[in-house]
């Protein structure tokens, strides 16, 4: 049978990909679906059990926030100086070696902490570049099947991840915390060794000179520009930004160095970001038209990346606060709650195929366009519901009233097909709206907004704390674990339909490589 020659064709090189990814997720995944369970069981037996709990809570977030603000590094060093593929590598290397360190020092809290950093270092530095690396492969001629190549990305992440969430509790169970660990670590190793035999095949963006038009110094040019007969708006705003970093700073002590860290940032981030953009016109005349244009775009999207973090909120907390939850279930003796987490990859992998090939094209009949951001939107609003759901069923369990388990099961598939909307459409859509230039570092922003996800349910746990606050809630008379999951169901809700008024306006862009690149 003759190929037309317009035919796209797939680049031979994914499957290197897509394999090494099915390794990395299962070490991923494996290790951080059993974390929670080994701090309370384990760990942080020294610790009151009635606090226990929420220590358990405070690290498992503060981990993933280490993992996904360390794609701001990978991003840079991969567009700076080494490329994406030297940088996948060798960090590659450094994941292997914390995976090495929870399984020796599982009984050291220094030693164990030690090898979360660096799996956060390694995991969260490159985890922008394979999915920006992915899509390298991909250029005009072929880039229509770049969002099926992101959808079996996605495919083959959940596919890792559900046999790490059915096998690794009862490795911890049954062999204990060095085996448990360890195995993800040769996983890890196995995903190295697959994406290096791809080398000779990868396409090879070098890495961009450093561009005195480039985004930094647009921004630092918009702000500090002085306009006769203008005020300096936004030069105040980005002050205030610093200032009020600077507080969340000295208030380390109560925030906690991952929460105060990144809340300075965050704040830095909005406010100088949103300074920039009432002044950009300044820099109009000292730089290209075009890079001041490029970087407007770029703010554009940092504000629909910023929409999504309350997704992220809830999606992340089906680790910890779904698994505490599932503790006080009945459910059958053999079963683990930390394996409940085996259901969100599964739904995963039955929805990717089932929403691209049933329920997409029979919307599209339907006259409805199925944009990337209409998807996120619903998807966000979706992931809210979801939370309502788990509420209504924790207030049943404060009634006195054991529930099974299983009962789970409807938020969980409204959690994963709010996941499908927004995750999956994410990873192409901030490909696909990033300059040349900024591949990795807009990447790194889409994952940052994980970060400030887990930002929010920091300062949410700390905030409880407050006897002012504790009060407060206590009068509306349900349980704190309740509240909580109704206020992040409302911030969902909310932040859904802010994304669905914003993207009304958003321009969308294209920035697939040609060939002749």
């Amino acid at each position: 049978m003759t190929v037309p020659v317009n035919s796209p064709q797939w680049p031979r090189q994914i499957p290197y990909i897509i394999a090494s990814e099915a390794c990395e997720r299962f070490s991923f995944y494996g290790m951080r679906n059993i974390l929670t369970p080994f701090l309370m069981t384990a760990l942080l037996l020294s610790i009151p059990e009635e606090l226990r709990g929420a220590m358990a809570k405070d690290v498992f977030h503060s981990f993933v926030i280490g993992v996904y603000f360390f794609p701001l590094l990978g991003g840079w060093i991969a567009d700076r100086f080494f490329g994406k593929y030297n940088t996948i590598l060798w960090l590659s290397l450094i994941y292997c070696v914390g995976h090495a360190f929870l399984a020796i020092f599982e009984h050291s809290i220094q030693g164990f902490y030690t090898g979360l950093f660096l799996i956060a270092l390694g995991s969260g530095g490159i985890k922008p570049l394979v999915s920006s690396f992915m899509g390298d492969q991909f250029d005009q001629t072929n880039k229509t099947l770049a969002q099926k190549a992101f959808d079996l990305f996605y495919f083959t992440i959940n596919f890792g991840s559900f046999f790490a969430s059915l096998s690794m509790p009862l490795l911890l169970k049954y062999y204990g915390a060095a085996v448990a660990f360890g195995i993800p670590g040769v996983l890890m190793f196995i995903a190295t060794v697959f994406f290096w035999l791809g080398r000779k095949r990868y396409v090879h963006m070098p890495p961009e000179p450093k561009n005195p038009h480039g985004f930094l110094p647009v921004i630092r040019t918009a702000l500090l520009t002085k306009v006769v007969g203008q005020s300096n708006i936004g030069l105040v705003l980005a002050l205030i930004g610093i200032m009020s970093a600077a507080y969340a700073l000295v208030n380390i002590p109560t925030l906690g160095i991952v929460a105060g860290l990144c809340s300075a940032l965050v704040l830095v981030m909005g406010f100088v970001g949103a300074g920039a953009a009432l002044q950009l016109e300044r820099a109009k005349g000292i730089h290209p038209d075009n890079a001041v244009d490029g970087v407007r775009s770029v703010l554009r999207i940092l504000v629909l990346f910023a929409l999504v973090t309350p997704f992220w909120s809830l999606f992340d907390q089906k680790a910890s606060t779904w698994i505490l939850q599932a503790n006080d279930m009945s459910k059958p003796q053999w079963f683990e709650p930390a394996m409940m987490q085996a259901l969100n990859p599964l739904l995963v992998m039955i929805l990717i195929p089932f929403n691209n090939f049933v329920l997409y094209p029979a919307i599209e009949r339907m006259g409805v366009r199925l944009t990337a951001l209409r998807k996120m939107g619903a998807g966000i609003a979706i992931t809210g519901v979801s939370w309502i759901v788990v509420g209504s069923i924790q207030l049943v369990m404060d009634g006195g009233t054991v529930l099974s388990i299983f009962w789970q099961i409807l938020p969980y598939a409204l959690l994963t097909f709010g996941e499908v909307l927004v995750s999956s459409t994410g990873l192409e859509f901030a490909y696909s709206q990033a300059p040349k230039a900024m591949k990795g570092t807009i990447m790194s922003f889409w994952t940052l907004s994980v970060t400030v996800g887990n930002l929010w349910v920091l300062l949410a746990n700390v905030s409880v704390k407050s006897p002012a606050v504790t009060e407060q809630i206590a009068l509306t008379g349900i349980s704190i674990t309740a509240f909580q999951m109704f206020f992040f169901a409302a911030f969902a809700i909310c932040a859904a339909l802010i994304f669905a008024l914003y993207a009304r306006t958003y321009q969308m862009q294209d920035h697939y490589r040609h060939v002749e690149s």
